[in-house]
């Protein structure tokens, strides 16, 4: 018997630094993003987004991915070139680690 190729799932945490006092109108730009997401990317399987109560300047990201080609698609599709033209320089930076999900 071969072996059976195990295709783990991805999961990003990520966060997106703003300019002072544009976090909600990006929260709503990105609130969009997760609804295309969701909705045309079969691969992606959760996107949540937090806000934290103390750091007006930051928003945090969970998401989650069938495998790392998921992702891929995620990060080059149509949606996320959408926000970031949409959301010009009040995104200021995103950084994100990629993380195996302990099933």
């Amino acid at each position: 018997m071969g072996k059976v190729a195990i295709v783990s799932k991805l999961a990003i945490v990520g966060t997106i630094e703003v300019a002072p006092g544009s976090r909600e109108q990006v929260l709503s730009l990105l609130m969009a993003h997760r609804a295309r997401c969701l909705k045309d990317e079969p691969g992606t399987l959760q996107f949540e987004l937090l806000v934290p109560n103390d750091d007006a300047t930051k928003i945090l990201l969970y998401e989650l991915y069938r495998d790392a080609a998921a992702f891929e698609t995620h990060r080059n599709g149509s949606s996320i070139a959408r926000l970031r033209e949409e959301a010009g320089t009040m995104i200021v930076k995103i950084y994100g680690t990629r993380c195996a999900l302990s099933e």
